[in-house]
């Protein structure tokens, strides 16, 4: 079964479109006297649609404004569900459950910061403006959208900041991640830090840029929305290159195989043990564990290439399998 987490309820208080395909919603508590709790810019939350699904969102408000929490999802064609309910059924007064804020991209002391979106990866970049515009530190944010009207959140930047700067970068008007870079980019330094999100192509092109730039790993920082595609198109392949493999619970010391084609997550819960699970593809960390023997073969885009190969690891249970014959957890 899986791990017991604390939901809330809350209700959708407004629903706003965002530039052509984006739609904001606004939630607050179910119960007037109940209150949100506090979260961090880069946090976000799981949402549990009344169909069963359970997807993530990044929160876009501010931190401090802790009467409710603004959400932004893009309408994707290629929907799992998630985005096409909250468009097409989603109302102003519905209920809904979400779980308590996490956060796996968090702003770190710097005194300058560089964030740059792609599409709606605009959401936690958002939050973060605020933060630092209500901290009074330097920052400069890049939102990258292929048409002007596709933008999210327009009102929020022809307001702009006192602190920081704004450019909305469009590819229709020429202006794409391959041909318009920050210039911040090319001035490395030891103190700045840069935060991406959106797509995985773009979120690649950025972090290899600035890679061969000289921007130490330990200054880059980003979220993924989803699972690279090439890992979304092809599963049998990599099922064909997959071989059993065992975990061992290090509290009970109890084994358990893992076939070709189940997830370490599935086959654990089938046993009965408790794991906590959201996204099931490795995009928000919530079943990320940690690993005491064993080399653990990493599929999730929520660790760093740095976590990944340090010595103190964890695994992510609903995607990872092991390039060692087994695997002791510390469950």
């Amino acid at each position: 079964m899986t791990a017991n987490r604390t939901l809330m309820n809350v209700q959708v208080d407004a629903l706003m479109a965002q530039g052509q395909g984006n739609l904001a919603v606004r939630l607050v508590p179910s119960d007037a006297q109940a209150t949100l709790p506090a979260f961090e810019a880069g946090s976000h939350v799981d949402v549990h649609l009344p169909t069963g699904l359970v997807r993530q969102y990044s929160i876009a408000s501010a931190p401090h404004e802790t009467a409710f929490y603004t959400l932004c999802v893009r309408h994707e064609s290629a929907s799992r569900g998630g985005s096409r309910y909250i468009h097409e059924r989603l109302r102003v007064g519905d209920t809904l459950r979400i779980g308590t804020p996490r956060n796996l991209f968090a702003l770190q002391p710097a005194p300058h910061s560089v964030l740059m979106a792609g599409g709606i990866g605009i959401t936690p970049l958002l939050a973060m403006a605020h933060t630092l515009e209500r901290h009074a530190q330097s920052f400069e944010l890049h939102y990258y959208a292929r048409e002007r009207r596709q933008v999210a959140f327009a009102r929020q930047w022809l307001k702009g900041f006192v602190h920081g700067t704004v450019q909305v970068h469009c590819s229709e008007e020429g202006q794409s991640i391959r041909t318009q870079l920050p210039a911040r980019l090319h001035a490395v330094d030891t103190t700045t830090h840069l935060y991406i999100c959106g797509p995985h192509g773009f979120m690649q092109h950025i972090t290899a840029q600035a890679t061969a730039l000289g921007w130490p790993s330990a200054q880059l920082h980003q979220e993924a929305f989803a699972p690279p595609a090439s890992a979304q198109a092809a599963p049998t392949t990599s099922a064909q290159t997959d071989a059993a493999f065992e975990v061992e619970l290090a509290s009970t010391g109890s084994i358990f195989v893992i076939p070709v084609g189940q997830s370490i997550a599935a086959v654990l819960q089938d046993q009965g043990v408790e794991v906590s699970l959201s996204c099931e593809m490795g995009i928000c960390g919530a079943c990320l564990t940690p690993v005491h023997a064993g080399k653990p073969d990493h599929r999730d885009t929520v660790q760093t290439e740095a976590e990944k190969c340090g010595t103190s690891q964890h695994v992510a249970l609903c995607c990872s399998r092991s390039h060692s014959p087994r695997l002791v957890l510390g469950l």
